[in-house]
């Protein structure tokens, strides 16, 4: 019934993935290091796509548990000398009889234990106030931490509309879109071709002209519509220009400085112009992305127009995104009520001090390390840019997104929207391609009779580890096929 007024069900709020990560890097101090440096580290290389992540929060939280971790480090270093100190003097006093120092011996090191259990405490009862704050609260998550330099939160702000991907040249035997998951096709494929070069039939039998259009018209016209045939709400569609990561120094405007990072703006001719005749290693996609509920999955399809008329074909190429590991979730499980929380901030304290405190050396030395050898690589690769002229790779291996998700995290309700916006995305472009040729007086016949080994051959890849589809569209749990799944439209010779 029209008009039905129905109680609204509790929904996964739009930024959950965001807060998950920004709440799990102040618990997990090798994950904020990460971020931390792939965010905001100095590199040569591309970011890749942020896929609904608001990269702003996520390194601002970062940086702040990371200089969380710094300080601790370095009171406990002091801490750690201090209970050397102690030590020495105990026994030194000791076996050279000084009655003085027995207060050393009994209180020194016990004393810089109490002090370490209380730093240790401390800071991590700060890092789960944060971590909760974080997740549970209503403000902003880029408002509940400090802010970076203005240069990096400009520049991952850009990354929001980023129009260009350099891909790194290891990829580009498999594929360019970097960072979008796994496969969920076969493999790559070619619908078509179509012949548009037929003229559709007027009033009375009249042939009608033809009206001229290209790929860019054509992508155009998808881009624009394909939310609404879809019926996917919020379906994001950009044009995006894919350059192997060795060539991208051939693009000024994508390299203005080859000792610096890639832009992630070009002017749009560019992109443009890599639709309408593809360069060396660069060609446009047109790319769909579909977010799930509370950004949990991510599907995208990537689309290029080839028209060389008087035939049209697609490339298409469809990927998907699984859920967040499983310590995303370990801010879940953090305690709430007051005694619960005394209990595990005192378990957590009392199991992890001695290490806490015999291991800050070793943290500082790494982090120290880490940082010299850095720059220290960076610096020949630049030395050697200006005076050999060497080529580097600038791209982009893999995304933040993608490097963290995991197939074990998807449920049968993730396994049918990846399913449910893949048939929706394929037959999209399919009428949203048939509208296109009648609104240019194109005869169809060619496009219907395409369209129909298009659909009578479309598969379902299983994406290993686990798959999320088993064979003809069944849904695939780690114990089996749990059930049929819709048949879709797919791509001849292959699958969407």
């Amino acid at each position: 019934m029209a008009g039905r007024v129905l109680p609204l069900l509790p929904q996964y709020r739009k930024d959950a993935v965001t807060r998950r990560i920004c709440a799990t890097v102040h618990l997990h101090d090798d994950l904020a290091r990460d971020i931390d440096r792939e965010l905001t580290g100095d590199r040569l290389t591309a970011i890749g796509l942020t896929l609904g992540i608001n990269f702003v929060a996520v390194a601002r939280h970062a940086r702040a548990a990371v200089r969380r971790r710094k300080s601790l480090d370095r009171q406990l270093a002091v801490l750690g000398v201090l209970f050397l100190a102690s030590l020495l003097m105990a026994v030194w006093s000791l076996i050279a009889g000084h009655g003085s120092l027995v207060l050393v011996a009994v209180y020194g090191p016990p004393g810089v234990l109490a002090v370490t259990w209380g730093l240790v405490h401390h800071a991590q009862a700060r890092a789960r106030d944060a971590a909760q704050q974080v997740f549970h609260g209503a403000e902003k998550p880029e408002t509940l931490a400090p802010p970076l330099e203005q240069a990096e939160e400009t520049r991952l702000h850009e990354l929001k509309r980023s129009n260009v991907l350099p891909y790194a040249d290891e990829t580009s035997l498999t594929n360019p879109f970097v960072g979008s998951g796994k496969r969920l096709q076969e493999r790559e494929v070619i619908w078509g071709p179509i012949d548009v070069s037929e003229p559709a039939e007027g009033p009375g039998g009249t042939k009608l002209p033809v009206l001229d259009f290209d790929a860019i018209d054509l992508h155009t016209y998808v881009a624009r519509h394909m939310e609404s045939i879809s019926g996917l709400d919020g379906l994001r569609t950009r044009n995006r220009l894919y350059v192997l990561g060795s060539h991208a120094y051939l693009l000024p405007e994508l390299v203005p400085d080859r000792t610096r990072r890639p832009n992630p703006h070009v002017p749009k001719q560019l992109v443009q112009a890599g639709l309408h005749k593809p360069g060396a290693g660069m060609r446009t996609h047109l790319c769909l992305e579909r977010v799930g509920e509370g950004g949990r999955l991510i599907v995208s399809m990537y689309l290029r127009a080839i028209l060389a008329k008087p035939s049209l074909s697609w490339e298409v190429a469809a990927y998907a995104i699984p859920p967040l590991e499983a310590r995303f979730h370990d801010v879940d499980t953090l305690p709430l009520a007051r005694f619960d929380r005394w209990w595990s901030l005192v378990k957590y304290t009392t199991g992890h001090t001695w290490s806490e405190l015999s291991g800050a050396p070793g943290r500082m030395t790494e982090r120290s390390r880490w940082l010299y050898d850095n720059e220290r690589t960076l610096r020949k690769q630049r030395r050697r840019i200006k005076n050999q002229h060497v080529i580097v790779d600038h791209g982009a291996a893999t995304s933040l997104r993608e490097r963290y998700g995991d197939w074990d995290q998807a449920g049968y309700a993730e396994r049918m929207d990846a399913l449910d916006y893949l048939v929706r995305l394929q037959q999209g472009v399919l009428t949203a391609t048939e509208r296109f040729l009648k609104d240019h007086n194109v005869d169809t016949s060619s496009f219907d009779s395409a369209q129909k080994i298009i659909t009578q051959n479309y598969h379902v890849n299983n994406v290993n580890g686990p798959s999320i589809f088993g064979a003809g569209g069944t849904i695939q749990q780690n114990n089996g096929p749990q059930g049929g799944g819709p048949q879709g439209a797919g791509g001849g010779g292959g699958t969407p």
